[in-house]
């Protein structure tokens, strides 16, 4: 428990500093937005899109398809003592 509080502590030191403290003439949080909106990152993000996107799309399918036909749910009408098992839900 300790160690979780002391790991919120500095996760909200860094986060304060990163928002407050200037860098130049930006805090650090202001420089990663002015590098994610340079052209060359646009240029890099429309890439990955155009190559991952067709893939993550199938990929979302067949995660739809799995997990579409799901069994019925209980009270159904199948018997709670008929021998089959009952699928884990998450």
């Amino acid at each position: 428990m300790i160690r979780f509080l002391v790991f919120l502590l500095l996760a909200g030191a860094l986060a304060y500093c990163g928002a407050t403290v200037k860098l130049g003439k930006r805090t650090f949080f202001g420089h990663i937005q002015a590098i994610w909106e340079t052209e060359q990152v646009q240029d890099l993000k429309q890439g990955v899109q155009d190559k991952a996107g067709p893939a993550a799309r199938e990929l979302k399918n067949k995660v739809h398809d799995l997990t579409a036909d799901d069994p019925a749910p209980a009270g159904s009408g199948s018997s709670a003592g008929s021998g089959s098992a009952a699928p884990a839900t998450p």
